[in-house]
């Protein structure tokens, strides 16, 4: 994988997410204790998840209130064995970074 940079530091809010395209690749970047990046586009019906409610570690679909985990991309209802693509995230002194 290689460290790609998406934006700014202090770019995405505390408990906030935003989407980005990455080598063709859209991915959600959310600030929740920490970085966290995973796919953006929920399995239902391709809604981004970047815009959704966060609730710690869980993120909602705007769309359908689809629930995910952030840290390890698992769908957490409806579908067993569901998991969406993470990716690390990193802040460096000059900006964000992702490891797609």
């Amino acid at each position: 994988m290689v460290w790609k940079k998406v934006g700014e530091k202090n770019e995405i809010p505390e408990g906030k997410g935003k989407k980005f395209i990455v080598d063709g690749k859209h991915v959600a970047v959310f600030n929740q204790d920490g970085y966290h990046g995973l796919d953006s586009i929920c399995v239902h019906q391709d809604g981004s998840l970047a815009p959704g409610k966060l609730d710690g570690d869980i993120v909602e679909c705007p769309l359908h209130f689809w629930h995910y985990n952030i840290k390890t991309g698992e769908l957490l209802d409806y579908i067993k064995g569901v998991k969406l693509q993470t990716y690390k995230v990193e802040v460096k002194s000059d900006g964000l970074y992702v490891d797609v």
